[in-house]
């Protein structure tokens, strides 16, 4: 995996663009191996990169890289998994002689071959390029189908510019850094910033599956809009039509194939590989077929919580005994956190406030240092129904069938009991209480439900599931609108309230929340993390499954808990999800108290002007108290108030953006 920056201006750049060094390598993490730069300074084009060496570890994988017959140059972020296959086409195309063994060279011959948009379709991996036809003088920018790379790119001056994080982009001796307010507010309701926008104005996200292309002399006209070369909402329409008709069984063994290979593909590396293993279902399966088709123990890498609702060491460490991996843990407590904190602005260059970016960091650490390259589970949530929302919409329905009165009594009710008594209610049910209630932490689901279960429709039902701040402008003293990731899902059927949320996860929190949590996290640790599960096979074939595969008896991945039973003992890994956490509500009432005091300070928050004081602190009371668990609400603002530390802007500059900014459909 690497890093890519890069620039085109609409005019002929002065000598060797000496600041291009100082941008790419703010990307060393990404790259440590080797360093690069290519630039035609009177077509105005730079190029640069930094290299973590995966595949070809030879000069033969140097890049930025020129294509044989000299018309392409490539900067590159990512591997194509499919490379062996697609070099097998070109040589029998023939006349072509290879330099090495990279599949960099495979993807700019492809090119080549095929041209930018044919070759787009036919490659499988995880990537971000930036392409330069010299012949046409064109730059074409590029993402993978699911966001699992990242690029940035923005006009910045008089140039456009790209890199894989805004810390490259900030370099820029031109680069102002205005605040985006709509990306705030979004940032607020979501705890990460969905896409095209980033919190910088004028800076976008490239959409994942999608390309956009400019020409010297046309970057101060305008950002073309981005192009899809690939659609999800294609897929899944293509698949509702051709429905699999097979048994459950037949399901199990079809998805184990898929994943088998989809496994295989993500196993071929020239460096050290292993896994990282949370315990659950979709790491759990990576695992155990990476160990069906290897020679030697697979390397496996787990981080635990000394909360006991939170942790899964336990249940990795016995997944991984079971499978025979060489398993490694490390359990993490406040002190490692208040560790990691301080650099989390750093990492993660705009405000991101998905807490299990702490685990994600220190596993990624923990396995750098034994592997340069590990398998995860990500991506098999959004594809199986593996979140508890996916089935909480029939019961939203029933809910919302009783009177007005009734239903408002409740959510009183429910709220006016503290998450703490709640759980201890719960633990008192035992097998009597819902099988969601039983693990984790019983109190926050209630008090979630209560939260969100007045909603007037399923939209918004979900909207609220999906928000940290439903309603920004409650929190932000000048806020603008806000995205809405729902907007425009249609919940028509009775089983339409699952599809619709997984679709929008697939579109919005996958590449904006998971996959870039994983990418900062592990990229910041010289680490290259890919899953099998964000395989275009695996992906049509999940989006085939009728629903009752995926979700039933009141939980999800029906069909990933049997074709793992295949493999471990169901007993051992039966029990509701409880994701990738860290006690970060306890921590905030303790240990991380001071450090938390010190950002919402009623002080601090009146002399940076973003947050109205009141709403915060009243926040703040209530989660000391107890009486609310408000640590996703208070982790918004607290990771903010850090970005702002690191990133302050000027904020008598900072105009009120309320244009809207539209992805292209996927």
């Amino acid at each position: 995996m690497c890093g890519i920056v890069g620039l085109l201006s609409d005019h002929p750049l002065p000598g060797d663009v000496p600041f291009l060094i100082g941008m790419r390598d703010t990307l060393r993490h990404r790259g440590p191996d080797a360093e690069g730069t290519w630039s035609d300074t009177e077509a105005g084009i730079a190029l640069g990169h930094r290299r973590l060496s995966i595949v070809e570890l030879s000069s033969a994988g140097a890049q930025p890289m020129v294509s044989a017959n000299g018309r392409w140059v490539i900067t590159y972020n990512g591997e194509i998994y499919n490379f062996r296959s697609l070099r097998g086409e070109l040589d029998q195309a023939g006349g072509h002689s290879w330099r090495g063994g990279s599949d960099t060279e495979v993807l700019i011959e492809a090119v080549a071959a095929w041209g930018p948009e044919r070759a787009l379709e036919r490659i499988e991996g995880q990537f971000a390029f930036a392409l330069w036809d010299r012949a046409e003088r064109r730059l074409t920018l590029a993402r993978d189908r699911f966001g699992e790379k990242p690029l940035y790119y923005g006009r910045v001056g008089t140039d456009l510019v790209f890199a894989s994080e805004l810390k490259a982009i900030r370099r820029h001796p031109q680069f102002r850094g205005e605040l985006d307010r709509g990306a705030v507010a979004s940032y607020l309701r979501y705890g990460y910033i969905p896409h095209p926008r980033s919190i910088y104005r004028g800076i976008h996200k490239l959409p994942q599956a999608c390309w956009v292309a400019f020409r010297p002399g046309a970057v101060a006209a305008g950002d073309p809009v981005p192009t899809p070369y690939w659609s999800r909402s294609e897929v899944a329409r293509e698949a509702a039509a051709a429905p699999f008709r097979g048994s459950e069984d037949d399901a199990v063994s079809e998805l184990d194939g898929r994943m088998r290979a989809a496994v295989a593909d993500r196993m071929v590396a020239d460096v050290p590989l292993g896994a990282l293993l949370s315990g659950g279902i979709d790491s759990s399966l990576t695992v155990a077929l990476m160990q069906a088709q290897s020679g030697r123990p697979v390397k496996t890498f787990t981080i635990g919580s000394w909360d006991h609702g939170l942790n899964e060491a336990a249940q990795a460490q016995e997944i991984a005994r079971r499978l025979g991996t060489e398993h490694t843990e490390l359990f993490v407590g406040a002190a490692q956190a208040l560790e990691v904190i301080p650099n989390l602005a750093s990492i993660y260059d705009e405000p991101f406030a998905d807490s299990s970016q702490v685990p994600t960091f220190l596993v990624s650490r923990l396995a750098r240092s034994s592997v340069t390259v590990a398998l995860s589970g990500d991506g098999g949530d959004e594809l199986f129904g593996g979140y508890n929302r996916y089935f909480l919409g029939p019961r939203w329905r029933q809910f919302a069938r009783l009177p007005g009165p009734l239903r408002l009594g409740f959510t009183a009710a429910a709220q006016a009991i503290s998450p703490g008594a709640w759980s201890t209610v719960v633990g008192h049910l035992g097998r009597l209480a819902p099988r969601e209630l039983r693990y984790g932490r019983a109190g926050d689901k209630v008090h979630k439900w209560a939260d969100k279960a007045s909603s007037a429709d399923e939209r918004e039902f979900l909207a609220r599931l999906l928000a940290a701040w439903p309603e920004p402008g409650e929190v932000l003293a000048d806020a603008a609108p806000a995205a809405d990731v729902t907007d425009g899902l249609s919940f028509e059927g009775p089983g339409d309230f699952a599809r619709e949320a997984m679709a929008c996860d697939t579109d919005y929190f996958l590449p904006d929340d998971i996959l870039m949590k994983v990418d900062r996290a592990s990229m910041a640790n010289s680490l290259e993390v890919r899953s099998a599960y964000l395989d275009s096979g695996v992906f049509a074939f999940a989006w085939s499954l009728p629903m009752a595969m995926k979700i039933g008896s009141g939980a999800g991945k029906r069909v990933l808990r049997r074709l793992l039973g295949r493999y471990v003992p169901a007993a051992v890994f039966d029990r509701p999800k409880q994701g990738f956490a860290v006690p970060i509500a306890d921590w905030l009432r303790n240990e991380l108290r001071d450090w938390g005091e010190s950002l919402l300070a009623e002080s601090r928050l009146r002399s940076d002007g973003l947050f109205k004081v009141a709403e915060v602190r009243h926040a703040w009371s209530e989660h000391l108290s107890g009486r609310r668990n408000w640590d996703m609400r208070l982790w918004t603002v607290l990771m903010m108030q850090m970005w702002l530390d690191e990133n302050k802007p000027d904020q008598s500059d900072l105009p009120l953006q309320t244009e809207a900014v539209v992805a292209p459909a996927i």
